[in-house]
């Protein structure tokens, strides 16, 4: 196998490649879109909305990452 994705082999310590579809899970995917669409709304009310957590929850506020850029962002709007 050529490309792939390296990561980690839990038994053998060892570095492997696998295809990205073989190891990227439903939550990986719903994670991603959720931390991207903070970039572009963050408004957690709306995001939550849109990913069915509750107000609130717990978990929803794990997926929050605010990052340099949005902070950056945030203050050239001031401006």
């Amino acid at each position: 196998m050529g490309g792939g994705v390296g990561f980690i082999n839990p038994k053998t310590r060892e570095e492997e490649k696998k295809r990205l579809c073989d190891i990227a899970s439903s939550h990986l995917a719903r994670r991603t879109f959720i931390g991207n669409l903070y970039k572009e709304t963050p408004d957690p009310n709306i995001i939550g909305k849109l990913s069915e957590h509750k107000e609130g929850s717990r978990a929803f506020a794990r997926y929050r990452d605010i990052d340099d850029d949005m902070l950056t962002d945030l203050v050239s709007k001031l401006n």
